[in-house]
């Protein structure tokens, strides 16, 4: 029978952390003047991190008692503490850390090839922030390719599958990783149709090669070997045969030039001829969800990358004034996306172009570098031609629970003669300075309109910003 003690021996080992005593090593983090250095020992580094027990005797710095420094300037004095207290203790405490960053914790904890906790953390995020992990989504997903997380990828492929356009349609597609791309196609349940795959295949292919002439008419053979170098890894995953035959001559006769001659043979033959037997294989055809018939019940999605399905349920209940949040799926109202900053642009412009003149609106922002997610309800919505205030009782703003934002705050129109403004400098504008996007940026001035602050006065950058107009189903 063994006898286990770990607790105290963690404890120890983190005591001794916090002394200092012996030490041979001063490791130096952050950047002046959020800096701090720790008092380590090599011997505990050489069994419980080897990557910074390599840096300790790689490192030529050393101060005026012989003691080697490592500097870490690129890495925050919250990440590394969590990080050497791990290394010591073997324990990591979570609570009442922002989810911005935990994810960064996973990054350095990888970089610091501490294998365990990097799939320790990944299951945390995924289990315990699945909302916040959908919020930045082209981020996730780049990183986890960029890292190898093989579990945030699984994570972040099923989502793809099921909603395909956060990364076919996004800004970022053409610096996707390889590897991403292929994960990707390659699925059988993936919700697109197979022309549109080919479209965003060949989009990311030739958006890989500088060489290539922006004019297709001006192409020769050696062009089209680069892309079929460029898309060796792709093309076996595209589905020719279920391409419908009125998409063959506009889509693949174009690129006819990158497929192996026996395929391309095949792709005609079977276009005009499907019961004649082939040699090339015959991929089976992606399993497409059609739409559920009513009868057995409604599932709502919302298209967002800032907002959940709870929150679009939350702020249908406050925009209907009830005091119980509708359920999920018995949300009443359908949320049209309309205007995606990172889509569409952020200038005030893009704002009027999309949304001048249209009724019930909802804005949501995503704070940067935080996990505020703010917006605000105007139901009679901003006027071009109308310079100033206009009048309603049933706009609000509000801040939404999400990752450690514990809770929402729901700010209702104190002074209705007040509560949306408009004019050709502002965007979307709630009150005058209560919450507003002045030019480019977002900021609040102060209370004017509504009966408190969702944040306090300030001008904040945003990740992203969304303009949703509801209706009733």
């Amino acid at each position: 029978m063994t006898l286990n003690f770990y607790e105290n021996l963690s404890n120890d080992y983190v005591k001794l952390l916090e002394n200092g005593n012996e030490h041979n090593i001063i490791i130096e983090v952050g950047e002046p003047p959020v800096m701090q250095t720790f008092k380590v020992h090599s011997t505990v580094l050489c069994y419980r991190c080897p990557y910074l027990y390599d840096e300790f005797k790689k490192s030529t710095i050393n101060n005026d008692d012989n003691i080697k420094i490592i500097q870490k300037p690129q890495i925050s004095v919250k990440v590394f503490d969590i990080i050497i207290k791990y290394i010591y203790g073997a324990t990591v405490n979570l609570e009442k850390v922002e989810t911005s960053i935990i994810f960064d914790l996973l990054i350095t904890a990888n970089q610091f090839q501490l294998e365990e906790l990097v799939e320790r953390l990944q299951t945390f995020l995924i289990e315990n922030h699945p909302s916040w992990l959908k919020l930045n989504f082209s981020k996730i997903y780049f990183s986890s390719f960029q890292t190898d997380f093989k579990a945030l990828q699984n994570f972040c492929d099923d989502i793809i599958a099921k909603h395909p356009s956060l990364i076919f349609e996004s800004n970022d597609f053409n610096t996707l990783p390889e590897a991403a791309l292929v994960s990707i196609i390659q699925r059988d349940d993936l919700q697109l149709e197979e022309s549109k795959i080919w479209d965003c295949v060949i989009q990311w292919g030739t958006a890989q090669s500088k060489t290539l002439p922006s004019n297709f008419n001006d192409w020769i053979e050696k062009d089209f070997q680069i892309l079929r170098n460029t898309l060796q890894q792709c093309l076996p995953h595209i589905r020719y045969f279920q391409i419908p035959n009125e998409n063959i001559i506009e889509k693949l006769v174009p690129f006819q030039q990158i497929f192996d001659k026996t395929l391309w043979v095949d792709i005609l033959k079977y276009s005009m001829t499907p019961d004649k037997p082939i040699t090339s294989t015959i991929l089976p055809p992606r399993k497409i969800v059609t739409n559920q018939l009513p009868n057995r019940g409604y599932t709502f999605q919302i298209t967002s990358l800032i907002i959940t399905n709870e929150h679009a349920a939350e702020i249908a209940s406050w925009i209907d004034k009830k005091e119980v949040t509708y359920d999920v799926n018995n949300n009443p109202y359908e949320f049209n996306l309309i205007l995606r900053g990172s889509r569409d642009g952020f200038g005030v412009d893009v704002f009027w172009n999309l949304c001048n003149q249209k009724t019930n609106l909802v804005v949501v922002v995503k704070v940067k570098d935080t996990d505020e997610i703010l917006g605000g309800y105007n139901p009679i919505g901003w006027n071009s031609s109308t310079f100033g205030f206009s009048e309603t009782n049933d706009s609000f703003i509000f801040s939404l629970k999400n990752g450690n934002i514990e809770n929402h705050i729901l700010v209702r129109v104190k002074n209705a003669s007040k509560a949306i403004y408009s004019e050709s400098d502002f965007g979307p504008n709630f009150g005058g300075n209560d919450f507003r996007m002045y030019r480019n940026t977002f900021n609040i001035y102060g209370i004017n309109s509504y009966e408190k602050l969702i944040r306090k006065p300030a001008e904040f950058s945003i990740d992203d910003y969304e303009v949703f107009q509801v209706k009733k189903r």
